[in-house]
């Protein structure tokens, strides 16, 4: 399964980002393998809005089944379910002990957005 994890550096070892739409990289993670790819997200850090639905549309386009974050909007959340990839979040530690969090079923599934939007 590919999952994508919100993150602040490039390594497995980074913390996560607790922000969706504003993380900056995504890291790619195919749980089968371990093997893992980074993407870049900067271009939505400092967007006056849409940083949201912008994160979600590139994480669709990356074909992942599943996302790890801390936080996500009402927007973002939309266009991720509207895409049936499943949302899950973890509120701290590394990529890498999200998605060990992830693999032994400790992560909840995000049954509606756990933050506002930006413009509310």
């Amino acid at each position: 399964m590919k999952i994508a994890v919100s993150s602040q550096g490039m390594s497995l070892d980074s913390e996560m980002d607790p922000r969706f739409g504003r993380a900056k990289y995504f890291l790619v993670i195919d749980s089968d393998t371990g093997q893992f790819t980074v993407h870049d997200n900067t271009q939505n850090l400092n967007a006056m809005q849409g940083a949201g639905i912008q994160a979600a549309k590139n994480v669709v386009d990356l074909n992942v089944e599943a996302v790890i974050t801390g936080n996500v909007g009402p927007k973002a959340y939309a266009a991720l379910k509207a895409a049936d990839i499943k949302i899950y979040l973890c509120e701290k530690g590394s990529v890498k002990q999200a998605v060990d969090k992830f693999q032994a079923g400790q992560l909840s599934n995000a049954g509606q957005a756990n933050q506002e939007g930006h413009w509310v």
